[in-house]
């Protein structure tokens, strides 16, 4: 269990001053300069030590994404863009961190901007927060009225300009280049890759798109060390993470623990158990609406962590946005209306998404009603197969693997809604 000495965000619940006085108070922009002063080198070496792996959902790790930026200039600028578009059902992390802790970010911001040689940042904040934009926005200005940013950033010596971007609420923008697209003010869309950000990113410069939580959790690492950020978690799945746990739990919550904790003590410690205890959980989505739902069963002892959940269990960690459902939930129905979701939201660049994404709803739309045959479940998986790694972005993937969750853990409940129909013994609710 993680304990209160080693949390990183102070303030996650609003319980503090959230102003740039009270996060000194906590810790917060105390010997920044001396952090820039380390050197380039020295903080993404620090970074890659630490085991620090990508917040966003890919878990990529963030040191070595810093590496691929150009250790010279060839006369372009350079670009941090700060992904703050928290699109994802069920995620709801980023928006606490911007709300209660925004200097957590902007320290985080200077320091990683200052690794990656980029003298101008730019966060770019999900549409519908609107109160977040506020409080990021206040804290932004605080900074450069103190001289933390600006010329001579936190006297360090290093010019820095940071900007917040508002979006106007695609789902689409959270994938990167879309994002980029968007920040350039075009529609957004991914680009194919390569050419990779970290060669040609917004306005064609090398540019690094992290996670808020990838960033602000950067200038504490170099405060206490490598090692102390390493020692959390199993090897490979270091730190400490934010889980955002919803649905039906007795407290839903979000929380910054200890990588690699087990499900239950997750759930027992913090949300007060399982709504109707242990024996009525149903299905468990790890990581946001995008990845594979899990028996309820095969979660209990589930270790929450990247490789553990992606091996074992066949699903995934993304962005820690538990989704708790109990046997009151109708999970085909639930499943159909992510299914309905990603439809919604698919740019319509790629084939396989565009005609794909559609077409598995109003299948799954027949199934949830029963009124289908049998064969169509195996097709059904057949065709997510084919939008999976068939397009351009990960959208393919993010529609493909809900229903491929569904179909391998509750197989029997498709069919049996299929066989009951066909027998005339009950009337599904139908799917609106």
């Amino acid at each position: 269990m993680l304990q209160d000495k080693d949390r990183i965000f102070t303030n996650l619940y609003g319980m503090h001053d959230r102003t740039l006085a009270g996060a000194k108070k906590r810790g917060h922009w105390d010997g920044t300069k001396d952090l820039i002063g380390l050197g380039r080198d020295k903080i993404v070496e620090i970074m890659k030590a630490s085991g620090l792996r990508g917040r966003g959902g890919a878990g990529f790790p963030t040191g070595l994404k810093w590496s691929f930026m150009p250790k010279e200039s060839d006369g372009r600028p350079a670009y941090l863009v700060v992904n703050a578009d928290e699109s994802e059902p069920g995620t709801c992390k980023d928006r606490e961190i911007m709300r209660n802790d925004p200097h957590t970010l902007i320290e985080g911001c200077l320091i990683a901007s200052f690794a990656m040689n980029a003298h101008v940042s730019y966060i770019y904040i999900r549409g519908e927060y609107i109160r977040e934009r506020e409080a990021l926005q206040a804290a932004i200005d605080e900074c450069y009225d103190a001289g933390l940013l600006g010329k001579n950033a936190a006297g360090s010596g290093w010019d820095f300009d940071l900007y917040l971007h508002h979006g106007a609420g695609a789902y689409i923008c959270g994938e990167e280049t879309a994002l980029l697209e968007s920040l350039e003010g075009k529609k957004g869309m991914p680009r194919m890759k390569p050419p990779f950000p970290a060669m040609a990113g917004v306005y064609g410069c090398p540019t690094t798109v992290n996670n808020v939580e990838s960033i602000a959790v950067a200038p504490t690492i170099l405060r206490r060390g490598a090692e102390w950020f390493a020692g959390f978690g199993r090897e490979n799945n270091a730190g400490t993470k934010i889980f955002a746990i919803s649905g039906h739990v007795n407290k839903p919550c979000v929380v910054e623990e200890a990588m690699s904790i087990s499900f239950e003590d997750l759930i027992e410690t913090h949300c007060g158990g399982i709504r109707g205890g242990w024996d009525n959980l149903q299905a468990v989505i790890p990581g946001g609406s995008s990845v594979p739902c899990v028996r309820g069963e095969n979660m209990r002892d589930a270790i929450m962590d990247f490789d553990y959940l992606q091996k074992d269990l066949r699903s995934g960690l993304g962005t820690a946005a538990v989704i708790v459902m109990d046997q009151s939930t109708d999970i085909v129905k639930a499943i159909w209306r992510l299914s309905k979701f990603y439809k919604h939201e698919s740019c319509g660049q790629c084939t396989p998404c565009r005609e794909g994404t559609g077409w598995m709803m109003r299948v799954l739309d027949r199934l949830v009603r029963g009124d289908a045959e049998l064969e169509e479940i195996d097709m059904l998986f057949d065709v997510s197969k084919q939008v999976e790694g068939h397009t351009i972005c990960a959208l393919g993937d993010a529609a493909a693997w809900p229903i491929q969750g569904l179909i391998r853990n509750f197989r029997e409940e498709i069919e049996d809604r299929i066989k009951a129909q066909k027998a005339g013994r009950v009337s599904a609710v139908a799917a609106e």
